[in-house]
């Protein structure tokens, strides 16, 4: 969906409930003749988590990076709190922005305690100890506060970086790929945990990550950045079911791609006439199908004939490759005990609406 960010004349004028943690419009970033970020613009309200989800060298880490103050725009604006930190003249520092940083790495200080490592991020003066304390709380690591960060796990090291960028009360808290130095087995109960601190800290935060799964299961909102800028910004339900184009559906899983003619809703390819989701398309179009939309043996609906020539056993689901009259393979996730066997004809169908772009 279009992003349309306010102005700064009207954020001074609604300081308050209405202004977003974060506010950039327009930002722009080179590196010599390498376009790092172009045009890119978004919002994020506060306590609210929002995912920047992209591949690798999409300008993920340049975005935060330029709301921390690491880095200073060729060209746009950035407010936090309502605050502009940089429009085109000097931009105010790091320290001055209200932003906790939570590095990919963690950059935890190795010969300082996790007491210390936290109290290194809260303000002086006599309600330091006990903020610290309080954070520590927040991220469940009370009775470690005298540990060295080489005596804690992967997860815990993450939870005192955590604490570390809550110390302080920032109007928002930066995660560079907070999970990626986590064993996979670790990830789903790291990031629960990372979502249920922030809530509790009722802190707006802005995470970056290739990683789809991480996105929809930590945000509330994804902003989806493809070619240097940001495409799309929705809820995970908006940007997987309604892509704004099909770059994205492509970025977002897998997408079986058909050519079909769209109008007055509908669109009719080569599995039949078919709803569309989304803004209205009319014309010849490209459908981007689902492979969790696909259902074999269909007892109602349209359908159409399609030979099975590949399966895949995945524990939880199989995949499952088939082939149309037309030669065109599609691959369709299955419940296990839907019976697919190679070489075997089936009946196939579309059990939701699709999406179509012009072609």
């Amino acid at each position: 969906m279009a992003v349309k960010p306010q102005t700064s004349g009207q954020a001074n004028a609604q300081l308050g409930a209405d202004v977003p943690a974060v506010r950039c419009v327009g930002l722009a970033k080179r590196f010599g003749a390498t376009v790092a970020v172009r045009e890119a613009s978004f919002e994020v309200g506060r306590g609210a988590l929002m995912a920047l989800l992209g591949p690798s060298g999409g300008g993920k880490t340049t975005l935060l990076r330029m709301i921390a103050g690491f880095e200073t725009p060729d060209e746009g604006s950035i407010e936090i709190d309502g605050r502009t930190m940089v429009n085109g003249r000097t931009p105010v520092p790091p320290e001055q922005r209200r932003v906790g940083m939570v590095f990919q790495d963690y950059a935890l200080f190795p010969h300082l305690t996790v007491r210390d490592n936290v109290a290194f991020g809260a303000p002086k003066g006599p309600d330091r100890d006990e903020r610290v304390a309080s954070v520590l709380g927040l991220v469940g690591l009370e009775s470690v506060g005298e540990r060295m960060p080489h005596q804690l796990s992967g997860g815990q090291q993450q939870r005192v970086a955590l604490a570390r960028a809550l110390a302080p009360r920032p109007a928002v808290v930066l995660l560079d790929e907070p999970f990626s130095n986590l064993d996979a087995a670790l990830r789903a109960r790291v990031r629960d945990e990372v979502r249920q601190i922030l809530r509790a800290a009722d802190t707006a935060a802005v995470f970056v990550t290739h990683d789809q799964d991480e996105a929809f299961g930590l945000a509330d909102q994804v902003g989806i950045l493809l070619d240097n800028t940001v495409v799309q910004i929705g809820t995970p339900e908006d940007v997987y079911l309604h892509p704004a184009s099909l770059d994205v559906a492509r970025f977002l899983g897998e997408a079986n791609v058909l050519d079909g003619v769209a109008s007055g809703g509908s669109v009719v390819c080569e599995l039949g006439t078919l709803k569309l989701g989304g803004d209205a398309v009319e014309g010849p179009v490209k459908v981007a199908v689902r492979p969790e939309t696909l259902r074999l043996h269909p007892e109602d609906g349209p359908s159409v004939t399609a030979e099975v020539v590949g399966r895949e056993f995945h524990g939880i689901y199989k995949l499952v490759t088939l082939r149309l009259p037309s030669g065109t393979t599609l691959s369709a996730v299955m419940g296990l005990h839907v019976p697919a066997t190679v070489g075997e004809s089936v009946q196939v169908g579309v059990n939701s609406f699709v999406s179509a772009f012009p072609a």
